[in-house]
């Protein structure tokens, strides 16, 4: 593969996080903006302003940020950085993990870790061993068009009110 080694983004996690969403790795549009979930068409945002009565899409980045912090939600990604031509998780190569142990250590509040889709549950084994509950959210990337906004919505919806976030 003949693509630039890519860094994400830094972790948006306070002393006290609840719940931590891991996504896997930052898309193209997030890169460009250093935004978590900055594609449009990503449900993120949308779904986060459902749950919470928030428009969260019309706010600054920084204020969503703070929205998330006072909600006691943190984001991350599994990886740190990789190689990848496009979005895709698929074309994910020579990743390098980011250091999901330090979780405790940077929320020690944790309640729980959210993996938001299939390739970032390929972590659940490590975020277990943070003992805490650990769930697969149906990730709200605009590939994953099998699974309704509502249904991802319901599915969202019982993580978020099980950990009081």
């Amino acid at each position: 593969m003949t693509a630039d080694r890519l860094v994400g983004l830094p972790p948006v996690i306070a002393r006290d996080t609840r719940l931590v969403v891991l996504g896997s790795f930052p898309g193209v549009a997030s890169l460009a903006a250093r935004q978590y979930y900055a594609h449009p068409r990503n449900q993120f945002w949308p779904l986060l302003s459902a749950l919470w009565s928030v428009d969260l899409s019309a706010l600054p980045y920084a204020r969503r940020l703070a929205v998330l912090r006072t909600r006691g939600l943190g984001l991350w990604d599994v990886y740190a950085s990789c190689r990848r031509e496009g979005s895709l998780d698929s074309a994910i190569a020579d990743a390098q993990p980011n250091d999901l142990a330090s979780l405790r250590r940077r929320a020690p509040r944790l309640r729980a870790v959210a993996h938001n889709g299939g390739e970032s549950a390929r972590f659940m084994r490590a975020t277990a061993a943070l003992g805490v509950p650990v769930v697969r959210l149906p990730s709200t990337s605009p590939a994953n068009a099998s699974w309704s906004f509502e249904r991802k919505l319901a599915a969202w919806r019982a993580a978020f009110d099980a950990y009081g976030v």
